[in-house]
């Protein structure tokens, strides 16, 4: 975005309201935050009553958790208030301040309920099963069972306390990283196919690698990875230690493995992880397949790694106002019924959503709702951008899965985990898709969204498969002893590079340093769940398009759990077992049809 575009936009101050969300469902203004904020902090000291009385009776235990969950309540609704305020201009002193206030206070209070924890870990375990037969603790059963079944893996007060201690420096790979990557590493100007003049960063590096001129990709390739070539050791070193670390703390712990440990939070079974690295591996011929398409098109007569991002057809040619995206968003969720619609037209066409860029506000786009608000989104919305009309219904697809689940469930099992948390956003992708996909009306608009589709389910379901597939051998190479030199790291990764993108891709050398700049890989064994949060949506929103019997009964069931059972119970409830293979294998089968239907069209 040139200057002129950055100094156009609006002050805060100056954005009509009806574009704004309205924040009254959690605070009427500042100072009704204000008043708040200071009756939370002085109810503070009212867990100190609790400590050490956990153990004496049912009724006792039910009573501070009662509490301790008010508390709870009253906190989401304070620290979401704040963060939104602060992310309507990052510029604004008295938002930044209320973040840090509540931050400040929040601390507090964490360290004042710090005991309710290890109290009902020492609650012997056969009064503890005799309790939650009581109906005093039938509201916390699920809660209950859930912290006891950690007690295999939590360790003695005083070694608890240790590991807490560690917690200032145990990020500190993590942290040499980014301030190496984000701030020391300069990549130098680029010009584009255009004759402009751009800057390389890592946050450029993507979109550059759009530009129509092969050799623009290739210059654009080789000179920022040539950065990275340069400081290869130092970030080998940084990722070994972040995987040092994880092992470390699933040892310490009693896990047989770091990615059991990781893994563990949602009672996810190695196999899940596993099969998903089969169930792509098994479909790579269709992938392959596409890479030959795209070669083909481009008119190139070697495919790389830089020519996977330019567009095959020319970006859409449309426009949406703000209301034509929520019509054609609403004609697409169709299936999910009236209510449905309706009540997601009255909070997109009403205030739930922040919609267009000011100065300062924070980039890109969330949902972030509470257990009594309304479910906020911002975006940052441009008519010419149709992704940005994916974007909504992804938002959206949150939002409502927010209010279903508070809606439904008591609070303290209103939250979703991350690991179902991308099937409803993604869900709403896919319906969109098929909308979009029946309404084109010519040949160029349906590879054009063909192509989009192929793409999203190439680097979400692929790609971080792949990245998935990275950390589960690293790991183990390091628990097996063979240490993550920068030799043993390329080895790893190029093994990984020629299984995914095939024998007649044209691989560079430098593509192996890819490992090095991944962020994800420093919050190891997460990006697992974008794929098979993917797969879900696709098998899901199939079922529920195609009209299929219980279908959408099952799937408006899933969005109403909340976190009532275990993720993948949920999702099994839905309709979709994520420990075989059917669902990957169901979304791959797709991609394959959609590459195949693609080459027809180009």
């Amino acid at each position: 975005m040139s200057d002129a575009a950055v100094k156009s936009l609006p002050a805060r101050k100056d954005v009509p309201v009806g574009d704004t969300w309205d924040l009254a469902s959690l605070f009427r203004s500042d100072a009704e935050w204000e008043e708040s904020l200071t009756v939370w902090d002085e109810r503070i000291p009212q867990f100190a009553p609790y400590a050490g009385t956990l153990g004496s009776s049912a009724e006792r235990l039910a009573e501070c958790l009662e509490h301790d969950l008010a508390f709870d309540r009253e906190g989401d609704r304070l620290g979401a208030y704040a963060q939104l305020r602060a992310s309507e201009d990052l510029a604004s002193a008295d938002a930044q301040r209320m973040v840090g206030r509540f931050q400040h206070v929040s601390t507090r209070a964490g360290e004042a309920a710090s005991f309710i924890r290890p109290e009902i870990m020492a609650i012997p375990p056969a009064t503890l099963a005799a309790w939650l037969d009581r109906p005093v603790l039938a509201p916390y059963r699920l809660l209950l069972e859930r912290i006891v079944r950690t007690r295999a893996h939590t360790l003695s007060e005083p070694e608890e306390k240790l590991l807490a201690m560690q917690g200032t420096f145990a990020g500190t790979a993590g942290k040499v990283f980014r301030q190496l990557t984000d701030a020391d590493l300069k990549f130098g100007g680029v010009t584009t196919g255009k004759g402009e003049r751009i800057e390389l960063s890592n946050a450029t590096f993507t979109t550059l690698l759009h530009d129509t001129s092969p050799d623009v990709r290739r210059t654009v390739f080789h000179q920022f990875y040539d950065q990275y070539e340069a400081h290869a050791n130092t970030l080998a070193a940084t990722l070994s230690g972040s995987n040092e670390r994880d092992i470390y703390a699933a040892r310490v712990r009693k896990y047989p493995s770091a990615v059991e440990a990781a893994l563990d939070a949602d009672n996810v079974p190695l196999a899940v992880y596993d099969n998903l690295i089969a169930a792509v591996r098994a479909n790579l011929p269709a992938v392959h397949r596409y890479y030959d398409l795209r070669k083909r098109v481009l008119g190139l007569a070697d495919i790389h790694f830089y020519d996977c991002y330019v567009p095959l057809v020319p970006e859409l040619e449309q426009r949406h106002t703000w209301d034509e995206a929520v019509a054609v968003i609403l004609e697409s969720l169709a299936p999910l019924g009236g209510d449905y619609c309706t009540r997601l037209e009255k909070g997109l066409r009403g205030r739930w959503c922040d919609r267009y860029p000011n100065a300062g506000k924070r980039s890109g786009a969330f949902s972030s709702g509470t257990y009594d608000s309304d479910p906020y989104i911002l975006m940052n919305f441009q008519e010419e951008v149709i992704e940005h009309v994916f974007t909504l219904t992804h938002e959206a697809g949150h939002s409502m899965h927010t209010r279903h689940s508070a809606e439904s469930q008591p609070y303290q099992y209103s939250g979703y985990t991350i690991f179902v948390a991308e099937v409803a956003s993604t869900f709403n992708e896919q319906l969109l898709t098929r909308l979009l996909l029946k309404r084109a009306t010519s040949p160029k608009e349906r590879a054009a969204i063909i192509s989009r589709e192929i793409d999203s389910i190439r680097a979400t379901i692929v790609r971080q498969t792949m990245f998935a597939e990275f950390e589960r051998k690293s790991h183990a190479s390091a628990e097996a002893g063979e240490p993550l030199t920068l030799e043993r790291i390329r080895g790893l990764y190029r093994e990984l590079l020629d299984a995914y993108f095939g024998p007649r891709f044209s691989l560079d050398s430098q593509l192996e340093l890819e490992c090095l700049r991944i962020p994800h890989f420093y919050n190891a064994f997460y990006v697992y769940k974008y794929a098979t949060g993917l797969a879900a949506a696709i098998t899901l929103a199939k079922r529920v398009a195609d009209g299929e019997p219980g279908g959408l009964d099952r799937y408006l069931g899933f969005l109403k759990s909340g976190s009532s059972k275990w993720p993948l119970d949920l999702l099994r409830d839905a309709g979709v077992d994520l420990e075989t293979p059917a669902p990957v294998d169901t979304a791959l089968a797709r991609f394959s049809e959609l590459v195949d239907e693609l080459a027809t069209l180009l």
